[in-house]
């Protein structure tokens, strides 16, 4: 081999590698091997010690709760198998209200929450008090705490006894979660909005594309790819809140739960109503996690 022929290819008329390889096929140096070697039997390792340590520690919590004293009385009232086979039809059907909800909420919020983050980036001085109510909606949405603000919907709309205003529990729920969560991802836009590099709007403006176009066409794209991580997340938390709709009336998981629990004076209802919320966040949850992943890895870190 001279020293112009690249290291871990074999060369005319020789065979490499173990089985002899085809003239000029790429195969891979011992050095490389051994090190490939070595990543599989540390990553071997590295999970089997979280395996062994992860059974160790469920083993303990499992034996310190069950030997606890009053497991018998807490495994009457929470871990109920005939309670929980009796409440499961209930809490599922009123499970399927707060997919309802969710699924009606989520898009509002994404139009609310896109539309307020645009408003709060127009610069000119004619357009100030858009700017001014959409900052005053985020200040406002984002320090009232969610509850209050289905409280307020809920009863408060209602009594002002306006033509047009729904009366539907369900639509106020929807209408407050949209007010609450749209404040939060309006945020979310705009620190996507903000992250794109000033050059990328120099550029689009240099080739002739006005505000809006520019926006349409080279802001939002990039700004919306960068943001779906945290935008699924806080939908991920808009799963476990469609459950405090249940303060004003409507009969979802929570309030089904509460209704067995009155009348049985046992709570395993209320475990049935958070077995189904965690089979629902936890796939989002993952779905998150994923993508949140293989946007460091594009980024190279």
């Amino acid at each position: 081999m001279s020293e112009f022929d690249e290291p871990g290819k074999a060369t005319a008329g020789e065979s490499s590698g173990p089985g002899g390889a085809a003239a000029g096929e790429w195969v891979k140096s011992e050095r490389q091997v051994e090190r490939e070697r070595m990543r599989r039997s540390h990553a071997r390792r590295s999970a089997s010690i979280a395996t062994v340590s992860t059974i160790v520690f469920i083993v303990l919590v499992v034996s310190i709760v069950t030997n606890s004293p009053g497991w018998p009385t807490v495994q009457d009232k929470f871990f109920n198998p005939d309670e929980l086979v009796k409440a499961l039809p209930d809490v599922l059907s009123g499970f399927l209200l707060n997919i309802k909800i969710f699924l009606i909420a989520e898009p509002l919020i994404l139009i609310v929450g896109l539309l307020v983050a645009l408003a709060r980036g127009i610069r000119k001085p004619a357009f100030f008090p858009i700017r001014a109510l959409a900052t005053l909606y985020t200040d406002v949405f984002r320090g009232v705490p969610t509850l209050l603000v289905i409280y307020l919907t809920g009863f408060g709309l209602p009594a002002l006894r306006l033509q047009g205003i729904p009366t539907d529990l369900v639509t106020l729920g929807i209408l407050a979660l949209t007010l609450s969560y749209g404040a939060y991802v309006a945020e979310v836009f705009r620190s996507g909005i903000d992250s794109i590099h000033p050059s990328q709007v120099a550029a689009a403006r240099s080739l002739g594309l006005g505000h809006v176009k520019t926006m349409r066409f080279v802001v939002l794209p990039q700004a919306t790819r960068r943001v779906v991580p945290p935008l699924l997340n806080d939908f991920v938390s808009l799963q476990k809140d469609t459950a405090l709709v249940a303060t004003i009336g409507p009969l979802e998981a929570l309030r089904q739960a509460q209704i067995h629990a009155a009348s049985t004076f046992n709570y395993t209802a209320y475990l049935a109503a958070a077995l189904l919320f965690i089979l629902l966040t936890i796939p989002m949850a993952r779905l998150t996690d994923h993508l949140a992943a293989r946007t460091r890895r594009r980024r190279g870190a």
